[in-house]
């Protein structure tokens, strides 16, 4: 090789002969319907198969792929599976995936108008037509990011930008229990404390009530808070569900607030009837969040953010360095790095103009429309059922729901029962679902919108899970407290504080030593007559537990509910959300006659249901009766 050889080129027929290898192997692995929708291994199995020294001598093509195809492809879930039912990115499109390639092959920098001219366009193309899609005017902007966790980042950075500058400790976001976790973790990323997050209780449809959202916002300036931010779910990922859209814009827009849209996986449930219908109002927000590669079938990774205000989005972004003085954007030239987090991006355009042209975008009104129809047929199939239970309204083809079991009541059993025949819906080989927790019940998952599925496989599924002998199995284990400190209790001594704790129904089935593990935990309290123990909305996450009188729970001056010795509250602000964040309070709880009573500081509650099962149940059961008052 002489001095100037290129170590790394290869001449034209290697590569055509390299790129038939690879595709003819990926064109058969897709095609092969006995791969199954998921392969699991341990980390040991997979070190085994591919752990070893650095490849300092090359490797023939041939081989690696034998490698691939023997010890990485079969372990992984495979989304275009007819029965792939568990999760919401789906089966993409091979003309997606040749996209991909171009742009990787080419290694397209789509970051600023200078070099790519072409691509930036292509791009601007794509845009349009969302745009046009949710009713977006053509003056707004946007990006296509890595996915719907970039976009909320990027939406929450913009807002703040647009309507205060810099973070400021007096800010307040809101979003609901059912929000994306992504949008905790950017709230977590961009600077914001546990108490300038509102999580906020959805209603029995799991949707946000606008008047609970109207009550948090009003209640935060004569705290000295300001609310900026508020986030509702386009298709919430949970349940499928959708927020009141109008409603909320209609309480922001009056209050000079951010609405912001997660439409990541329902946004493009517009191109049908019954999606546009469902997503009424979405045009509406000032920023939305939509991920192409869910339910527009792309290929990972392609998400997007749309700004109503375009210039809003450049401003918050844009920073032009003198090394990149040649490059800055003139006239009405775009830039993608002047709209969000990255200066150096792919083409990620180039998957979403192949293949949207190449099958035309009736095509995917067909594909999303079929998706719903599924969905609706498997919510018949589970109403016709006298063993299965819907937990949710399906909603935007997502499907929650388990099988009931006429032996027990007992939540915990039919919990174990349901994660069985998820489990046998895998070991089969038939699909794939996935499970939640809805108001402390366990839930199976249908996300029905893979456009490779049928009628059967719908039906395959759910009949197993229906029919499958599953039987009852034993109360598990108790296991150990974390850092029990039973010696540093506040009463460890005592059996008169013991006798207390121990007709304490939260706390009855646990034993001497557990009930002085737990006081580890906790502190004595006595509260006089008429003082107010909790107020609604604020930030605090203690846990009570009361030995003696009572308290009277209150929202706006009416009794909720009255709770005496042996009862608890404070359960749903003392349990964490996502990234440190909860609920604020949710009522106001006021000492009706003098109290005492066990008080458990900020994340003692977690350690508590962590430990003791039993201690989890209860709290679960309080959180189903309690959550839909709130």
């Amino acid at each position: 090789m002489g001095l100037h050889d290129d170590p790394l080129s290869l001449d034209r027929e290697t590569m055509r002969r390299l790129g038939y290898q690879t595709v003819d192997m990926l064109v058969a692995r897709i095609s092969d319907p006995s791969i199954p929708a998921l392969g699991r291994a341990t980390p040991a199995e997979m070190r085994e198969r591919l752990a070893g020294p650095e490849p300092t001598a090359p490797t023939d093509l041939e081989e690696i792929l034998e490698q691939l195809e023997r010890d990485v492809l079969p372990f992984m879930g495979r989304g275009d599976h007819p029965g792939y039912f568990a999760f919401v990115p789906f089966a993409a499109t091979w003309p997606g995936a040749l996209g991909d390639f171009v742009a990787s092959a080419l290694n397209v920098f789509a970051g600023s108008w200078m070099e790519s001219a072409g691509p930036t366009q292509v791009e601007l193309e794509v845009l349009g037509w969302f745009k046009q899609w949710i009713g977006y005017p053509a003056s707004a902007a946007g990006s296509l990011v890595s996915g719907g966790s970039a976009a909320n980042m990027t939406a929450l950075a913009c807002a703040r930008e647009s309507l205060v500058g810099a973070m400021s400790p007096d800010l307040v976001v809101y979003m609901s229990d059912q929000a994306h976790s992504s949008l905790a973790r950017a709230a977590r990323i961009l600077g914001f404390r546990a108490d300038q997050v509102r999580v906020l209780p959805v209603d029995e449809t799991f949707r946000l009530d606008p008047r609970t959202v109207v009550a948090a916002i009003d209640s935060d300036p004569a705290a000295g808070r300001r609310p900026f931010f508020v986030s509702a779910s386009a298709g919430a990922t949970n349940t499928g569900s959708v927020d009141p859209l109008g409603e909320l814009a209609d309480v922001c827009n009056r209050r000079g607030i951010w609405f912001h849209a997660d439409a990541a996986y329902g946004g493009f449930a517009v191109l049908s009837e019954e999606g546009r219908r469902s997503l009424d109002g979405l045009a509406r927000a000032d920023s939305v969040t939509l991920d192409p590669h869910k339910w527009l079938y792309q290929p990972y990774e392609c998400g997007c953010l749309l700004v109503r205000d375009g210039a809003q989005l450049r401003s918050a972004f844009e920073i032009v360095p003198d090394y990149l003085r040649d490059a800055e954007a003139e006239d009405s030239e775009v830039n993608f790095s002047d709209l969000g987090m990255q200066l150096s991006r792919s083409a990620r355009a180039f998957k979403l103009w192949l293949s949207l042209r190449y099958f035309g975008t009736d095509a995917f009104r067909v594909a999303i429309g079929r998706s719903l129809e599924l969905a609706h047929h498997a919510a018949d199939v589970i109403d016709a059922s006298p063993d299965l239970e819907h937990l949710a309204p399906p909603s935007l083809g997502i499907v929650c729901f388990r099988r009931w079991f006429g032996d027990t009541s007992d939540e915990t059993e039919i919990a174990r029962r349901n994660a069985v025949l998820a489990r046998l819906v895998e070991e089969q080989g038939i699909g794939l679902v996935s499970s939640t927790r809805l108001r402390g019940r366990y839930a199976l998952r249908l996300c029905v919108m893979n456009h490779t599925s049928s009628r059967t496989d719908v039906e395959r599924v759910l009949e197993l899970i229906a029919s499958a002998d599953v039987p009852a199995g034993r109360r598990a284990p108790r296991t150990q407290m974390r850092d029990p400190g039973i010696e540093q209790g506040w009463l460890a001594d005592s059996d008169a504080s013991l006798a207390e704790l121990r007709v304490v129904p939260l706390l009855a089935e646990l034993t001497d030593p557990e009930l002085r593990s737990i006081y580890a935990l906790g502190v004595r309290r006595e509260v006089p007559a008429g003082e107010r123990i909790v107020q609604r909305w604020d930030a605090t996450r203690d846990f009570y537990v009361v030995l003696e009188g009572s308290v009277a729970v209150e929202i706006d001056d009416e009794l909720i509910r009255r709770l005496s010795a042996g009862e608890f509250f404070g359960e749903l602000a003392a349990l964490d959300w996502g990234a440190g964040f909860g609920y604020p309070r949710l009522a106001t709880v006021v000492a009706e006659t003098p109290v005492r009573l066990v008080v458990f500081a900020d994340g003692s509650l977690a350690d508590l249901v962590h430990s003791f099962p039993t201690v989890d149940a209860h709290i679960r059961e309080a959180v189903r009766a309690r959550l839909p008052r709130h």
